[in-house]
């Protein structure tokens, strides 16, 4: 066995609003569909009000412009506030349209006189994966275009300032009225196998003990997917990879990044040469041990050695990680 596929998308990656272009563009259209258009209210810290009832409280089922409701989904939902005033306000994000209801990002805070908890506020690491489709999709998308608005408020071609355009999704500057577009820095993240029942770990000093994922690393100028895999596992494991191939990507908006997901082959006979200060530790487990890994839990589980003296807690659901982990774990 030389390959495999993902059994079920990344779970950043799903999306069910409409987000085209025209829609941006479409100034008569936004202002006649403010008025029953929602908001996606995030935090500095990126985080937004979420439920976890299987129905909205009564609280925030009615009310007034301070109001919050479910938007969509069963369990974990994003609230959603509704819009006031006459047009979106400036630094708004058209995140795009669902069932004829427009949903734009904004910044804001918990209102506490409204009653809002702040302790309800999650970012996407702690609720990415238990929302909705619609719910993920927006979430990830109202942290990543306010991400990059917070960083382009001025021209990286001649230093004037920036004004937002076309529902959030461009920037043009005040002098020479140069664009520039949401930034994503792409990066790859890849799981190497030996072709058969073994698989290569490792972890990040700065991680806490018994953490471990696949490798990963960011994309240099220049330089295609493949050749960016081949690269980062030499430079930060010592393994020479073939055969390989792409599995899947979604969007890991901390900042403003793109995981693009790929498998490869190497063999297990390679001595690991962690790279210093970056990798503290390599390790290839049998599909039987990621098993009992992925069987603790989120990040988390008792430590329990599971490769000799290795003790191994596997990333979350909501990363690409995790389902690349999973979907080569349930081979036979």
């Amino acid at each position: 066995m030389t390959g495999f596929a993902l059994h079920t998308p990344p779970l950043l990656s799903r999306a069910a609003a409409l987000r085209d272009e025209p829609l941006r563009t479409d100034a008569a259209r936004q202002l006649a569909g403010w008025p029953t258009a929602r908001l996606v209210v995030v935090d500095d810290k990126g985080r937004t009000p979420v439920s976890w009832d299987s129905a909205p409280e009564a609280a925030f089922r009615e009310g007034d412009a301070a109001a919050w409701d479910a938007a969509s989904g069963s369990g974990v939902r994003l609230r959603t506030r509704p819009t006031t005033g006459d047009a979106p306000p400036p630094g708004a994000v058209l995140l795009g349209e669902a069932e004829g209801v427009a949903y734009w990002a904004v910044r804001g805070m918990p209102d506490l006189v409204a009653g809002d908890d702040p302790a309800e506020w999650a970012d996407l690491r702690a609720v990415g994966a238990e929302l909705d489709a619609l719910g993920a999709g927006l979430m990830t998308t109202a942290v990543a275009s306010l991400n990059w608005h917070e960083t382009a408020r001025f021209c990286s071609r001649d230093g004037s300032p920036t004004h937002a355009h076309n529902g959030g999704w461009v920037r043009r500057c005040e002098a020479n009225d140069h664009e520039e577009y949401p930034r994503t820095d792409p990066a790859v993240i890849c799981l190497v196998h030996d072709g058969a029942d073994k698989v290569l770990l490792a972890r990040q000093p700065v991680w806490p003990p018994g953490r471990y994922s696949v490798l990963a690393g960011f994309v240099e100028a220049g330089e295609s997917l493949e050749a960016c895999v081949a690269r980062e596992i030499g430079e930060e494991v010592g393994v020479e990879v073939t055969d390989i191939g792409y599995l899947g990507s979604q969007a890991w908006p901390f900042p403003r990044s793109l995981m693009v997901g790929f498998q490869a082959v190497a063999d297990p006979a390679q001595p690991l040469f962690p790279a210093d200060g970056e990798i503290e530790d390599a390790v290839w487990i049998t599909r039987e041990e990621l098993r009992a890994g992925l069987a603790r839990g989120d990040w988390a589980g008792d430590p329990t050695a599971v490769s000799g003296s290795k003790v191994v807690l596997l990333p979350g659901r909501v990363s690409i990680a995790r389902s690349m982990l999973e979907s080569w774990a349930a081979l036979d």
